[in-house]
């Protein structure tokens, strides 16, 4: 199976189309998949529902879908540094749908093995309980919450062979298996393609089955928040 291609619009070719469900790794601006998501703005796709810890920000990420209006609904955990986001959500343009991070990380892992749903003690007692099943184990009150199966997963990382066995740097290992893991058809963008055979087996955080289609690229990798503070004098 071919799995190396040239470019984000090429890897994208095909797979794209209005109203899907797409997830997307990483958190805030560290491990987002920068270049597929410039790519789908570029293709116009529209209606779109996406599955990601956050929105990134006004004018990166998934925030420059939202400047377009291509997305729907988000299901997010922290959504707090886009203005554009808040503005749409309150207006009543865009749907959200509040999961706790940890929540919404097993929901994709969840989908991606295969399980339709189970049962967590995060939320009980909250709004995020509203409308789903609840159930006791051992005297404990717990919600049924459901796996994610994306039509399509978009995720970065550091270093691929050519059969796309993923390895990710430090940070960037958050969503991104996870994520990987839920989409019928996986595109994953890297900072370097190795021979296979060069990665340590029992380094690979993402085995290539879960992996379709893979690019290589030049990475901006900004950081959301700079906090500094003054020298001290000797």
């Amino acid at each position: 199976m071919k799995k190396l291609y040239g470019s984000a619009t090429e890897a994208l070719d095909g797979l794209l189309s209005d109203g899907m469900m797409i997830a997307a790794g990483g958190f805030g601006l560290c491990g987002i998949p920068e270049l597929l998501l410039q790519a789908i703005k570029e293709a116009g796709t529209k209606d779109l529902t996406f599955a990601s810890n956050n929105a990134g920000v006004d004018d990166f990420g998934i925030g420059i879908l939202l400047q377009t209006k291509q997305v729907k609904k988000m299901l997010s955990s922290y959504v707090g540094e886009n203005a554009e986001f808040m503005r749409q959500y309150l207006s009543g343009e865009l749907e959200l749908e509040f999961n706790p991070q940890g929540t919404l990380a097993e929901r994709m892992r969840a989908g991606g093995c295969g399980i339709p749903g189970f049962y967590t003690k995060t939320g009980v007692g909250t709004v995020i309980a509203e409308g789903k099943e609840h159930k006791d184990f051992n005297g404990e009150t717990y919600i049924l919450e459901e796996g994610i199966f994306a039509d399509l997963s978009i995720v970065k990382a550091w270093k691929a062979d050519e059969t796309g066995n993923l390895v990710f740097r430090k940070t960037a290992r958050n969503f991104n298996p996870p994520a990987a893991m839920c989409g019928k058809v996986c595109v994953a963008e890297v900072e370097e393609i190795v021979p296979v055979g060069s990665l340590d087996p029992d380094l690979i955080h993402l085995p290539g089955i879960y992996v379709t289609r893979l690019i290589q690229g030049d990475h901006e990798k900004r950081i959301e928040q700079r906090t500094t503070r003054q020298k001290e004098a000797v």
